[in-house]
């Protein structure tokens, strides 16, 4: 699902690195609001080989393979670490196996990590799940929607740039049904790594329920004088 060099135009490719780099801005920004921001940074270099090593794992939907992207994975994980991990995933691939390419850097980053922050946020959501669930089933199908949503997001957004850019060399009619194949080809991958991130979240939260609390604890900025005393004399109570 990557877009290689030459296939946008420049307009396309130039405001990419735009939202690109506000998204970059967004995520340190809210990064920088954590207790203590360079705390997740092991566990989002990990994510981010991982990442760029999910790429290398083809799976065959005739007629054609997909390969795995995990950015609903990054999202419900790292929460607004995914957008730098994935930046730096898709930096890697581009330079060292070819996936994607320099130009487009910028509008593959858009693409597959603004999605992963609304995987991110979607996750969050399971505390709204009914709590007759067992903890278990709602961190479970909260991952399988944040994911499943994620990736449909990236295809979506990869579709509408490749239909509505085709080069002027090539026949827009096949161009456009090509896509369409390889959108229908992602369709078993929203449930395969939906499942698989599911798997992995149940993991976690039953061996290191902390490894999914990434982005949840953020302090309260230019808090007064007054609040600080207030919560330090609750501790002393």
């Amino acid at each position: 699902m990557h877009i290689p060099d030459g296939f946008l135009p420049a307009p396309v490719c130039i405001a990419g690195y735009g939202a690109t780099g506000l998204l970059t801005w967004y995520s340190l920004k809210r990064i920088q609001h954590q207790r203590d921001p360079s705390a997740d940074i092991p566990k989002a270099s990990l994510l981010a080989a991982a990442f760029f090593v999910a790429s290398s794992i083809s799976i065959p939907v005739p007629p054609m393979t997909v390969h795995l992207v995990l950015n609903g994975l990054l999202g419900a994980i790292l929460g607004y670490y995914a957008f730098p991990a994935i930046l730096v995933g898709l930096l890697f691939q581009s330079v060292f196996i070819g996936h994607g390419g320099l130009s487009t850097l910028g509008v593959d980053a858009a693409m597959m990590g603004l999605p992963a922050l609304v995987a991110y946020h979607l996750f969050q959501l399971r505390s709204l799940l009914s709590q007759r669930l067992p903890l278990s089933w709602r961190v479970a199908i909260a991952g399988f929607v944040a994911t499943a949503v994620g990736l449909g997001l990236s295809v979506l957004i990869f579709v509408g740039l490749i239909v509505t850019t085709v080069p002027p060399g090539l026949d827009a009619a096949t161009e456009r049904t090509a896509v369409a194949g390889l959108a229908l080809a992602h369709l078993p991958l929203l449930v395969i790594e939906g499942l698989f991130t599911a798997t992995v979240m149940v993991f976690l939260q039953r061996v290191k329920p902390e490894m999914i609390a990434a982005g949840q604890q953020f302090s309260r900025p230019n808090r007064s004088a007054s609040e600080r005393s207030a919560e330090a004399s609750k501790h002393t109570v």
